[in-house]
């Protein structure tokens, strides 16, 4: 249950005057707004202040307003393999009621602050719950090598390294390198 007071200036903070409390009314928009600060997971997330297109459908219902809609947004991270920068874009779709009363709503559902409603809290549950947390560049992406640290997509063919076992590396130097093991 949200108990705050919104401000109404706020980018993400919409009114519903113009509903009233008339059960049937509905208002549809379309906006862009800013991107809100900390909007994704480690490795991904929709970058501050990045425009976000939103078509949304407000509806008075008896309990209150309720808000569906779809939501498109640039996304920039990094490739969880091979740490190369990833840019896409990600479309939610959310709904949520939004209650007149205390007294209707359970602990956990939002409320209207008089006549405003707050999308924010919405739109960053959507989003990051489709987030991945382990985003990648391509499905076949090799990451990188764990001797030379190298994009393997980068490297030469049959990129590899001759590891010796460190237990076994003094013998290295006992057999001389002409030396073929074979018999004249």
């Amino acid at each position: 249950m949200t108990l705050q007071t919104l401000d109404p200036r706020a980018p993400w903070v919409i009114s519903t005057h113009d509903l009233g409390r008339r059960p049937g009314s509905m208002r549809q928009m379309s906006l862009t707004l800013p991107a809100p600060a900390n909007l994704g997971v480690e490795m991904i997330g929709i970058p501050v202040g990045a425009d976000v297109e939103l078509d949304i459908r407000l509806e008075a219902v008896m309990e209150g307003v309720l808000v569906t809609g779809t939501a498109q947004a640039p996304l920039r991270g990094e490739c969880a393999r091979c740490l190369e920068e990833i840019t896409s874009e990600t479309e939610v779709g959310f709904q949520e009621l939004f209650f007149y009363s205390a007294e209707d709503a359970a602990e956990d559902d939002s409320l209207l602050d008089g006549e405003l409603l707050d999308l924010e809290p919405v739109f960053r549950d959507a989003v990051v719950l489709t987030l991945p947390l382990s985003p990648v560049c391509s499905e076949d992406c090799e990451g990188l090598c764990s001797e030379c640290g190298v994009r393997l997509a980068d490297a030469e063919p049959g990129h590899k390294h001759e590891v010796i076992d460190a237990r076994w590396a003094k013998l290295q130097g006992l057999v001389p390198e002409d030396n073929n093991d074979q018999e004249s």
